[in-house]
């Protein structure tokens, strides 16, 4: 399933600007990264981990801005709203609304600068939960044309503590899906991305970053790796840190970077037939 090599992850020609504001209906702040020239622009939304926030992949998010993409996150509900951190239930529930919210308060012209995104090329990228969450956004808008699912949650066997949301993949309108899986993930084994795309419609495919974890996704990998592996989690999730790797063992945050930029970019250039980056 590993499909042609990478294209290059040199950073494009775009100067990069970047936007941070609160979506004051709902009190979400939102960065946006995007070329610092008008225009109209592919839009591409960004949903962080469950641990993280929407500044924990700046080496992608800066990366797809530098060649001619308008890329924008938001902290999810669960980091905004105490209430819904602890509740695995109210965690789910509002992951898909998050994403909606901010694609239509961005489509509705709410950043005020001289670009601005297309209506008609939209994508997700999405981070372990973030992952789920970009699978499941398509179930219920036909907006998005394209996902890339970096070690997404959402398998039907998921390992103790690890958030069981589930997918129905009832796409009305497939989107053209990239899986970016780590062939040493400990919290979502590759095992369960192979169930995942399996079971995924429309045009996709899938590729494996050796010697890399879970964390090889986010910006500070090494940091973030031992931070993990040295942290004290809940007696479920305890197995965890024991059965992580040590990161001198793995391949380098930078390496990793290297291969999501490219792949990634490769994607949605594909999908969303941009051409921005010449």
């Amino acid at each position: 399933m590993n499909g042609p090599g990478p294209s290059p992850s040199t950073p494009g020609r775009f100067a990069v600007r970047n936007h941070t504001f609160e979506a004051r209906d709902r009190l979400f702040p939102c960065d946006v990264w995007c070329p610092d020239e008008p225009g109209a622009w592919p839009l591409v939304l960004y949903s962080h981990h469950s641990r993280g926030n929407r500044r924990t992949a700046t080496y992608l998010t800066t990366h797809l801005a530098s060649y001619g993409y308008m890329v924008a996150a938001l902290d999810h509900s669960e980091v905004v709203a105490p209430e819904v951190a602890g509740n695995v239930e109210g965690f789910i529930a509002n992951r898909v609304p998050d994403v909606r919210f901010l694609l239509d308060y961005m489509l509705a012209g709410a950043i005020r600068c001289t670009a601005r995104p297309d209506p008609d090329r939209i994508a997700i990228v999405g981070h372990s939960a973030g992952g789920w969450t970009a699978l499941a956004l398509p179930e219920t808008d036909t907006r998005i044309q394209a996902v890339v699912a970096l070690a997404p949650g959402g398998a039907s066997n998921p390992k103790p503590g690890i958030i069981p949301a589930t997918l129905s993949f009832n796409w009305p309108r497939p989107p053209a899906t990239l899986y970016i899986a780590a062939e040493d993930d400990v919290l979502t084994p590759i095992a369960g991305l192979h169930e995942l795309y399996g079971r995924t419609p429309g045009p996709k495919r899938m590729v494996v970053l050796p010697r890399a974890d879970h964390l090889h996704f986010v910006d500070n990998v090494e940091q973030a790796h031992e931070q993990l592996r040295a942290a004290s989690l809940p007696p479920e999730a305890s197995w965890i840190s024991r059965e992580m790797r040590p990161i001198a063992e793995l391949c380098s945050g930078e390496e990793a970077h290297r291969q999501i930029q490219s792949h990634t970019l490769a994607h949605l250039n594909a999908a969303l037939t941009c051409h921005t980056a010449r």
